[in-house]
């Protein structure tokens, strides 16, 4: 298909998108406003040198997941997915952690009385882990692919992760675990569908895991902008879109860009009804980010928690959901909910030797820049790794609105396009049957506020660059052009 594309923004869903359009013959251009492509996968020696930092997402399940990512063969420009030995951990303030392995046998049999349930809950999606992603991360308002994968997932997702773990496990090592995965979702876990995180993120790890990419989440960015240049297109760099009229006459344009942003732009004229809708779009609960470069492995308590990539530092249930429901509500949680990346247990190369990069984000109010939330991530590391503090050589601090100045699309501190409360679980941007268009011509919405949200998986881009070209090719159609 002949034809030209214009794509504003080279994060992920930017750039995958822009992938599918080259690939399927059009000539590209992404327009990137920053000077490195990436999005909010970018990284960055920020600690130091011979330090690599991740400046947003930092571990990817639904990246070594992504049917995209697989199909376009990424390996082939130097992506590396490096696997931790242990997936994550659930630190504890009495007994032993919850430990989240590859394996789904050794997870149940390492959680005591509640390995029947965990394995009971989890297995089906296992087993029909790529036909159950591949429906996951798409629109929810569609046919499905995949009825009998989807149907064994819905059984699951729609209730309250807090109500799932109680009625499901006895231990606070298995409540902790799920409710740690359904914390993703950026909610209270009292919320309808948080056990739909809870589930895939559990079931990610047992199928795929949650791997970093070999130095950095960089390598992603670069493996797409490598793969778009191959089949012909280009990334712009240092080159901001304010109105259309800069990228025209593309014949297609796709925005990565959340509803803020497309509000904003000038030679855009949406519907009146589209642009009320996106006027009434609702940012999230902020990351108030804290990055670390230690003289040493981090001194957890239980010296297992070091084996793992990723860990919850929240505590019980309980106190999680205490800690969401604040932030939700606007106050600042004495014990935030708090990710903590250690993406040195699969990838040495993040920090000088004998050195550890400690990467770690607390659940905030949105907007939130109280600079004792950082010390307030540090208080909770202290809790489950005594000592920790004295270890620490160098410290950047990044609040909700650094990581706004960083990138726009990250409105507030929210990192996943938008909240994921209410319609908006389902319907994003705005509710309506095909979730990309815009009602504009030739125009299309391809961020993580469109289906399937949040992630570096290029699931939105993908989906969006699909519609784009099948209206590409009615249109010539009705043109009477041809298919194009």
């Amino acid at each position: 298909m002949e034809g030209t594309a214009a794509v504003v923004g080279a994060g992920p869903n930017g750039l995958a998108a822009a992938v599918v359009l080259a690939r399927a013959g059009l000539d590209v251009t992404v327009h990137e406003a920053a000077g490195t492509p990436g999005g909010a996968a970018r990284s960055a020696a920020v600690l130091g040198p011979g330090t690599v930092v991740d400046l947003g997402s930092a571990v990817h399940p639904f990246g070594v997941a992504s049917p995209l990512f697989s199909r376009l063969g990424l390996h082939r420009h130097g992506l590396e997915w490096l696997h931790p030995p242990v997936v994550a951990a659930h630190p504890l303030d009495d007994g032993p952690p919850g430990l989240l392995h590859r394996s789904l046998e050794r997870t149940a049999a390492e959680l005591g009385p509640d390995g029947r349930a965990w394995s009971a809950l989890h297995r089906g999606v296992v087993g029909r882990w790529e036909q159950t992603v591949e429906s996951a991360l798409g629109p929810l308002v569609r046919v499905p692919e995949h009825p009998a994968a989807l149907a064994s997932f819905g059984l699951r997702a729609p209730w309250p992760a807090a109500a799932t773990a109680r009625a499901l496990f006895r231990t606070e090592q298995a409540r902790g675990l799920f409710a740690g995965s359904a914390a993703h979702a950026v909610l209270p876990p009292r919320h309808v569908l948080t056990s739909a995180f809870g589930t895939l993120f559990g079931a990610a790890a047992h199928a795929t895991g949650w791997p970093v990419a070999r130095g950095g989440s960089q390598a992603i960015a670069d493996a797409l902008v490598a793969d778009l240049r191959e089949h012909g297109g280009r990334v712009l760099l240092d080159r901001p879109v304010t109105d259309l009229a800069q990228v025209r006459p593309a014949e297609l344009v796709l925005l990565d860009l959340t509803p803020r942003q497309v509000l904003g732009l000038g030679g855009l004229e949406l519907p009146p009804r589209y642009r009320r809708a996106l006027s009434r779009w609702r940012y999230g609960t902020a990351c108030y980010k804290v990055d670390l470069l230690l003289d040493g492995p981090v001194p957890w308590r239980d010296p297992r928690v070091a084996r793992a990539g990723t860990v919850h530092v929240g505590g019980t249930l309980a106190q999680i959901g205490a800690a969401e429901s604040q932030a939700r509500a606007g106050r600042l949680p004495e014990r935030p909910f708090v990710l903590v990346a250690q993406q040195g247990a699969a990838d040495p190369s993040r920090a000088p030797a004998g050195q550890q990069v400690l990467w770690a984000y607390a659940h905030v109010p949105h907007g939130c820049d109280d600079p004792r939330a950082g010390e307030r991530v540090l208080e909770q590391l202290e809790r489950f790794a005594p000592g920790v503090r004295d270890r620490v050589l160098a410290r950047v601090d990044t609040p909700p609105s650094g990581l706004q100045a960083w990138n726009a699309n990250l409105v507030g501190g929210d990192i996943g396009g938008g909240a994921l409360d209410g319609l908006q679980q389902v319907f994003r941007p705005v509710v309506q049957t095909d979730p990309y268009a815009t009602g504009v011509p030739g125009v299309f919405l391809c961020s993580s506020s469109t289906p399937p949200g949040g992630g570096v998986h290029g699931m939105a881009g993908y989906h969006a660059a699909r519609r784009a070209l099948t209206g590409l090719t009615r249109e010539r159609r009705r043109a009477g052009g041809g298919p194009g």
